[in-house]
């Protein structure tokens, strides 16, 4: 591979000769402000960033605002025109209204005069996180965070010859990293209600909150394994009969079903923290989590130095995907200081920063870092990341993204969770809710 990053040194070279001016030119360090989300990669690129103000003399601040209000707060920042980051950490889905609405400075100049190749990185990451439209060479982002839902599992309990022996003559195929949705469910229900070290677990622990995006986060796991597809392939915006197609409906069922029968009592409303919760305090055998939890699994007491395992959502009926997190770092169009905001995209894209970062636990998107022979070898979770950012898929990254999320979390919980209608009358109306939206939008 063509590595065209620039060096450390002459990454050095050029902001004392260049870029850099805008730190001292008026004798004082620029304040930078970084906003994101608050959660464990965030404290690691603080530590992180440390390396950049000593480099650059720049001093950073950073803005982290819990999941279950990120979007609001930002995407509400980011449309008043605010001021208050310098650069945004913003999630996948935002990339479409971040470059429509010239939230985002477009970087392809910017990458191009400093080196920094978009083919350097996971092609993944960068569709899902930098591009807009998608699949053409407009970059509104550097990839910043790469994450996909997957799975952790009690592989200590996994490996009980008792249990073992009880699954096998159960369901007729061994206990372990199951290959199908149909084995998850089936692996769940065996733990359902079961005591174990005369504690009673369950299940699984299974994206269902309604408030922002964590049902839609968690269903999508299922439904794309079942052949729901966002359009039509030769027609965009036409939705009926792959939103709602048959598949997709079965899809939905059997994510139902899972919750229905294989998932702790009271949660009916959970999303990331809670499902740590639950996994980490022994209650479930299984926690659908963001990779981004992993170095922090394995770091707990209780659960990690070698209690746990961790593998790829399993394929379905249509195929094996898994969900998109993650995110893309942009210059905010409204910021000031957007030479000093560049300097750090430029600084963080650097293989030996990005080396860094994994190691940290921040997950990089590099294929440099990803794919140098020592990576999978690093940490217990590094090939199921790799596994899984294989196989990813996302949600719209339309700009009209929060009208579309807003349907689809009321209509999956409704019927998920609240038992309301069937799986083929809430993707009905999904397509309904959907078609709308895009003829305000005048897509249609």
């Amino acid at each position: 591979m063509k590595n065209t990053h620039l060096t450390s040194v002459a990454v050095g070279a050029i902001m004392a000769s260049g870029v850099a001016s805008t730190a001292l030119a008026d004798g004082h360090a620029t304040e930078l402000t970084l906003c994101w989300a608050a959660w464990d990669p965030a404290n690691a690129l603080v530590e992180l960033s440390k390396d950049f103000e000593a480099m650059s003399g720049h001093k950073m601040n950073f803005e982290f605002v819990p999941w279950t209000s990120f979007a609001d707060r930002m995407l509400n920042e980011l449309n008043s025109g605010g001021q208050l980051c310098d650069l945004m950490i913003g999630d996948s889905q935002w990339i479409g209204g971040g470059a429509e609405n010239g939230h985002y400075v477009k970087l392809n100049d910017f990458f191009d005069a400093n080196g920094i190749d978009m083919g350097d990185f996971i092609p993944a990451t960068v569709t899902g996180y930098a591009e807009w439209p998608k699949n053409t060479p407009n970059y509104y982002a550097l990839p910043a965070f790469g994450d996909v839902v997957g799975w952790t599992y009690r592989k200590d309990w996994f490996e009980r010859p008792e249990l073992q022996e009880e699954f096998k003559s159960t369901y007729g195929y061994d206990l372990g990293v199951p290959e199908t949705l149909q084995q998850l469910t089936d692996i769940a229900q065996f733990f359902q209600g079961r005591d174990i070290d005369g504690t009673t677990v369950y299940g699984a622990a299974i994206y269902t909150e309604r408030g922002s995006e964590g049902i839609t986060m968690g269903v999508t796991n299922w439904l794309y394994n079942h052949g729901f597809l966002y359009e039509n392939p030769d027609k965009p915006y036409d939705l009926d009969g792959f939103v709602n197609s048959a598949d997709a409906a079965a899809g939905l069922e059997a994510y139902k079903a899972l919750y229905d029968t294989a998932t702790p009592p009271g949660s009916s409303n959970w999303y990331m923290g809670e499902n740590i919760d639950a996994y980490r305090s022994g209650q479930v055998a299984m926690q659908m989590n963001f990779a981004f939890i992993w170095p922090g699994v394995e770091a707990d007491e209780k659960v990690g130095g070698g209690k746990s395992g961790y593998f790829p959502n399993p394929a379905g009926p249509s195929g094996q995907f898994a969900q998109l997190g993650g995110q893309g770092i942009s210059v905010v169009a409204y910021s000031e200081k957007q030479d000093a905001a560049l300097e750090y995209i430029q600084w963080f894209a650097q293989p030996e920063i990005q080396s860094r970062w994994w190691e940290l636990g921040g997950y990089s998107a590099l294929s440099a870092v990803v794919e140098d022979p020592s990576f999978v070898q690093s940490q217990p979770y590094a090939q199921t990341f790799l596994d899984s950012m294989a196989i990813v898929k996302d949600f719209w990254a339309e700009p009209a993204y929060a009208d579309l999320l807003i349907p689809m979390q009321e209509r999956i919980h409704n019927y998920v969770i609240a038992g309301e209608g069937t799986a083929q009358e809430a993707l009905d109306g999904l397509v309904r809710d959907w078609t709308e939206v895009f003829e305000d939008e005048g897509k249609l």
